[in-house]
């Protein structure tokens, strides 16, 4: 597996082998401290893409599909929160603009409810004042189509190692 170093002196493994039988680039595994040792076994990062559009869930789907990662899809909000209630996601890719409930909406019920969730809000309508309202509301990013599999990719990592780092966080006690 590559290996790319990140700028904090971190440690990046990715799964190519995915790409390599075309189908995308899959997500990055772990982060390795001070560039030791690989990352121990982690249950597999839970990823739920939202969008009306059926050809934007299926390549996103794609994308980030891996031996590391479960990925479902939902083609509306309604939907969306369906599933939520049956399991639980580490990262929702959540589209703006659907029929029914409002990608905003959707966006306030996953922060109430699972606030653990990171969501990444992907849009073909980009706003400086809807990105400003998402994060307000608890979006962890912000992407505006069309996005590539690598923003989509390097959107999701991101989102998914802040949930480890901030669990990881809320679970260590504080020095006094």
């Amino acid at each position: 597996m590559p290996q790319l170093p990140s700028r904090n002196g971190k440690l990046l493994i990715f799964n190519r082998s995915a790409m390599n039988n075309g189908q995308g680039m899959g997500l990055a595994l772990g982060i390795l401290d001070d560039f030791q040792e690989a990352p121990r076994m982690r249950k597999k990062a839970e990823i739920l893409v939202v969008d009306d559009e059926e050809i934007v869930r299926l390549s996103f789907a794609r994308s980030l599909k891996s031996e590391y990662c479960n990925v479902e899809t939902a083609c509306n909000g309604q939907d969306a929160l369906q599933v939520m209630g049956e399991r639980a996601f580490d990262v929702i890719l959540l589209d703006l603009k659907m029929p029914g409930m409002n990608g905003m909406v959707i966006l306030q019920t996953i922060k109430n409810r699972w606030p653990e969730s990171e969501v990444i809000i992907i849009t073909g309508y980009p706003a400086v004042e809807t990105a400003k309202e998402a994060v307000k509301l608890g979006a962890y990013d912000y992407l505006a189509k069309p996005a590539g599999p690598d923003d989509v990719i390097n959107a999701a990592n991101a989102a998914m190692l802040h949930k480890r780092w901030m669990l990881r966080s809320a679970h260590q006690p504080s020095a006094v």
